[in-house]
């Protein structure tokens, strides 16, 4: 009768070794035949195997150089002291065919102990793989339902199909991006009034947006948002500038970077500035100027552009540029405020008028001694390059947020300026100089 192997509970391993050349049919003739009737009735091993208590005989042997060895493997469904009876009996093989032989019994092995180690193994497999797959899901959840939301309120909008928020239309403000990825990275952060221009040639759609709504262009940090920032500047009316850190992108910042990127962003006449470059604007009706704000009432002539109506009070003497042919120069400061500084501070603002009108600027040693004489527009550059050996600047401009930045990585002590522009936070290791203040800019 055929047996079922998973109904034994135990395997008996025992070593053949042979005098002689033999078969398998000659192992397994001589086991059922040199213990017949060797353990009694119940024990028989033909009987066993009939009733299915134990399992076929597995013979394995290898003849070389007229001798044969191998291993013989027998399955039982006995109990311990019935399996070790029967495998104890095998020992009595004492010759195998025409052969002398030997039966050692190696061992009896436990199946069902085999089995735990298997089903133990396989369930940390399982468990594994179960708590991998679950690792994260509350955060999948949320992370997919945010994303479902962002795309649907990710809308296109004019006959370009441009990516922008829900609500360019409805906001007083425009934030004028580069491509669809930022814009979805703004609504990440929860800011809904922003619009792609989708490569470097911008779209009438956004030049007729930005007539009635104060505009920022948040560009890459790369050369490309440098050159698509410059031909914004030639076709568009811009209120404010913002950038990524230099070597990043807007769709790569963190929340907490790209706000603060945000909140210093740069009026644009500080920028031009700061840059040295033109803007031209677009070539639109102008804003209306509201007439309470203080102008007056005569003239005939169309209105301001709303960037010169909204920061054209606070406008120094550089702003307007230098006064034409024959007209005097403003007087210089009474010489009671300058003899009420410290000698090295006047120093700075000597050198201040020295280069006033000029856009230029000056690196100085610790000895106050001129390194670097530079324009302006090249001097941010040209600061992120050099080494330790300056310590002190003085130009002729607008001290910017990106500027102290700049100068605190660099080790600057003191930054000397015509007026301090829209500045968030001063580094607490860097001393800020104003004509304006005519002294430490407050902290």
């Amino acid at each position: 009768m055929s047996n079922d192997p998973t109904a034994a509970k135990y395997l008996i391993r025992a070593r053949i070794t042979a005098d002689g050349v033999i078969d398998k049919p000659d192992v397994v003739g001589a086991v059922f035949g040199q213990t017949e009737g060797l353990l009694g009735d119940e024990l028989d091993l033909r009987d066993l195997q009939k009733s299915g208590r134990v399992g076929r005989i597995e013979v394995e042997i290898d003849s070389k150089k007229g001798k044969t060895e191998g291993e013989v493997q027998i399955p039982s469904s006995l109990d311990q002291v019935e399996t070790a009876i029967l495998a104890s009996g095998l020992e009595t093989v004492d010759r195998i065919g025409p052969c002398r032989a030997k039966i050692e019994v190696t061992g009896v092995e436990d199946i069902r102990v085999a089995k735990r180690q298997k089903i133990v193994e396989r369930a940390k497999a399982i468990l594994s793989h179960i708590q991998e797959d679950s690792k994260g899901v509350g955060i999948d959840i949320a992370e997919a339902v945010r994303k479902s939301v962002q795309v649907e309120e990710i809308t296109t909008y004019g006959p370009e199909h441009l990516p922008a928020g829900p609500n360019v239309d409805g906001a007083d403000a425009l934030i004028v991006v580069e491509g669809r990825s930022d814009v979805l990275n703004l609504l990440r952060c929860g800011i809904k009034n922003s619009i792609a221009v989708e490569g470097t040639s911008v779209p009438q759609t956004v030049k007729d947006l930005s007539r009635g709504k104060t505009v920022t262009v948040f560009t890459d940090g790369d050369r490309a948002g440098e050159l698509i920032l410059r031909e914004m500047l030639q076709t568009m009316d811009i209120d404010f500038v913002a950038r990524a850190p230099r070597g990043s992108e807007v769709e790569e910042l963190t929340q907490k970077q790209l706000l603060k990127c945000l909140r210093n962003k740069i009026p644009i006449n500080q920028f031009l500035e700061m840059s040295g470059l033109e803007s031209t604007g677009a070539s639109r009706p102008p804003v209306p100027e509201d007439r309470s704000e203080g102008g007056g009432g005569g003239g005939g002539g169309p209105p301001p552009r709303r960037d010169d109506r909204e920061r054209g009070r606070d406008r120094d003497q550089h702003d307007r540029g230098p006064p034409p042919a024959g007209v005097p120069l403003p007087p210089p400061p009474p010489p009671a405020a300058a003899a009420t500084l410290p000698p090295r501070i006047a120093g700075y603002f000597t050198m201040l008028g020295g280069i006033e009108n000029t856009a230029r600027s000056l690196f100085l040693g610790a000895d106050d001694a001129v390194l670097v004489d530079i324009p302006v527009k090249e001097m941010i550059d040209r600061l992120a390059t050099i080494d330790g050996s300056v310590k002190t600047l003085v130009f002729d401009g607008v001290v910017s947020q990106r500027l102290l930045d700049v100068a605190q990585e660099k080790g600057l002590e003191t930054v000397v300026g015509n007026r301090l522009g829209a500045v968030g936070k001063i580094p607490e290791t860097v001393r800020v100089l104003t004509r304006a203040d005519v002294g430490p800019s407050p902290r």
